[in-house]
């Protein structure tokens, strides 16, 4: 079951207060951002946020979930611990703080230039 575009509003609105989350469609889910580090998935309208010790100084007792199989193990956020905008926010920031910035992509390598042709 994909997760429904409104699920993900009602996040970004709970979010709002960081000033710089947004998500990101991705395989008919989302990736959730902090001024643009991943920091969750919202999968099948369940919040899984990357485990860090600064968020589980928060959270206290965590419960483990895949946000899909094969997935690295998250904390899933259950949906009445979305309801508390202040925590929500402070757990999200705290977590996009300890995690490392994103590797930068590689750019694409410039192609040579063709040398002009002699005019006959």
């Amino acid at each position: 079951m994909a997760t429904h575009p409104s699920t993900a509003e009602f996040l970004l609105d709970q979010l709002a207060a960081t000033g710089a989350a947004s998500v990101r469609r991705m395989f008919g889910e989302y990736c959730v951002y902090l001024a643009g580090k991943p920091v969750a998935l919202l999968c099948d309208n369940q919040l899984f946020l990357k485990p860090t010790e600064a968020g589980q100084r928060l959270i206290g007792q965590a419960v483990e979930g895949a946000p899909f199989p094969g997935a690295r193990p998250h904390w899933r956020i259950t949906a009445d611990q979305w309801e508390d905008a202040t925590w929500l926010c402070q757990l999200v920031q705290v977590t996009a703080h300890a995690l490392p910035e994103p590797k930068p992509k590689p750019q694409p390598k410039a192609k040579p230039k063709k040398k002009a042709q002699p005019k006959a």
